[in-house]
């Protein structure tokens, strides 16, 4: 990398050799001008990493600007054999309004009916809709009062009604606005005064009827062939917190912890005694777990491109160029390859790893190196070791249809946590932050399902499951 002119791979190059050269330095005072020089180029390479060579998100690129996409040579619009979606005049308009000729302004002579030319305007009226319950009341001869029983629910003089649940809760769970721009909105466009503890309520409810929901999704994540896993840092309360998803393409589970590996991974349950295959990104702790591994080859891309940018090691590009060509032979093969066509790219991927060692050979240690041990490694080496040692992992895809080339799938699932976390800040309880995830996970679920969140809600409210949780008949214990 170049840093005002200066090349600072080679000077650190030349200053190694230096120091290598040079009799009269002792080890320690060699210690720790190597030590220095480490700390150096670790702080240079940071200054390189972006969202294309690391897992830092786009966002923190410094300068970032829209790549603008290359001419594919088709014309704007929608293109041949899409199935457009135009807006359909409604069989039942809720207001007619007729429109009669001035007839002063036609030329004289006899004139009959010709029928009509319809426009519709489809508008939004926001109102809010009061439902009086009147409960008869009788007196007997003894002047005892007998009172007409209410509906399932109404138990107060003057409550919120589930249409109201269910706005509060999409809005704060799902569009994850904060509490105090929904109480705008209540006031502003319903005139109704909601509180931001009558939110949290609203919440704490679908979450206490959701238990069945929570338990029903973990199973059926621990009986699935494949799970994807991944967690991110979240703020709870000031606090560093780890949120953790587990997810197939039909199931999310989300759940908060203070722990980030196997204390967190036990206490959610799902993977204790999991014989399938966990799709991840090399997170350790997720070893312990499953009956395989598969690794995610978007992160060796990204880690690969940075050892080109920084190290200018070519044998990361002659690996990235095998890993996606493997990645099109599996797409154009249906899913996965024959083995024959297996294992000639296997032995392709070996050749890169030995001719690897040349150009990153393991480091050796010196006369003056005083602590014993493993000597540290590059980050180009620790990558080479590692996609040596887990061939099998991180090449499952390609004979494994049910793994997929990357872990996008965990990956995508939490993307909208840390919208939460920009959007509405912290979660100020752990109890907080446990409510969000069991919500969002029914919601993210029902949506991989094809039920969309408003509908999910209302179900919920209501008492009922939607059809991929169970049959018709199983309701929730609504209060």
């Amino acid at each position: 990398m170049t840093v005002d002119n200066i090349n600072v791979d080679d000077t650190v190059k030349r200053v190694t050799a230096l120091i290598a050269e040079e009799k009269n330095l002792s080890p320690a005072l060699k210690s720790s001008l190597e030590v220095l020089l480490l700390l150096i180029s670790i702080l240079v390479n940071r200054l390189g990493l972006n969202s294309r060579n690391s897992s830092k998100p786009p966002a923190s690129d410094p300068f970032r600007k829209k790549e603008r996409k290359t001419a594919g040579g088709r014309k704007p619009g929608g293109q041949h054999g899409h199935v457009g979606k135009t807006l359909q005049q409604f069989s039942d308009p809720d207001i007619v309004k007729p429109i009669p000729i001035d007839r002063s302004l036609l030329p004289p002579g006899e004139y009959r009916s010709g029928g009509h030319e319809a426009r519709q305007v489809i508008d939004l009226d926001i109102s809010i809709v009061v439902t009086e319950w009147q409960a008869e009341i009788l007196v007997d001869q003894n002047g005892k009062k007998h009172v007409a029983p209410f509906p399932e629910g109404v138990t107060r003089p003057i409550q919120y009604g589930i249409g109201i649940k269910i706005n509060s809760v999409y809005m704060s769970q799902y569009q994850m606005i904060p509490y105090n721009r929904i109480e705008e909105q209540f006031a502003d466009q319903l005139q109704i005064p909601i509180s931001a503890g009558s939110i949290v309520n609203f919440n704490r409810d679908a979450f206490e009827r959701l238990e069945l929901f929570d338990t029903r999704v973990k199973n059926r994540l621990a009986e699935a062939p494949v799970v994807h896993l991944d967690e991110t840092g979240v703020n709870v309360n000031s606090s560093r917190y780890w949120l953790h998803n587990t997810s197939t393409d039909s199931y999310s589970y989300f759940y908060p912890h203070q722990k980030r590996g196997g204390e967190a991974l036990d206490e959610i349950g799902i993977l204790f005694g999991y014989q399938g295959i966990l799709c991840h990104d090399h997170w350790k702790p997720y070893f312990n777990y499953g009956a395989a591994h598969a690794l995610c080859n978007a992160h060796h891309l990204r880690e690969l491109e940075r050892v080109v940018e920084q190290d200018g090691q070519q044998w990361a590009k002659q690996m990235s160029d095998l890993l996606l060509e493997i990645n099109r032979a599996v797409d154009e093969a249906g899913g996965s390859l024959d083995p024959p066509d297996a294992e000639l790219f296997r032995q392709r991927y070996r050749e890169v790893l030995t001719e690897a060692e040349i150009e990153c050979p393991e480091p050796k240690k010196k006369a003056y190196h005083l602590k014993p041990g493993r000597i540290a490694r590059s980050k180009a080496r620790n990558l080479l070791e590692r996609l040596g040692k887990f061939e099998d992992a991180v090449l499952r895809f390609m004979v494994d249809p049910l793994v997929p080339f990357s872990n996008n799938q965990a990956e995508n699932d939490l993307r909208m946590i840390k919208v939460q976390q920009k959007v509405s800040g912290c979660f100020r309880s752990m109890d907080g932050a446990k409510v969000f995830c069991r919500i969002r996970s029914y919601l993210t679920t029902c949506r991989k399902q094809s039920v969309t969140a408003t509908e999910a809600l209302r179900l919920l409210f209501e008492g009922k499951w939607p059809a991929f949780m169970a049959a018709s008949d199983v309701h929730l214990d609504a209060e």
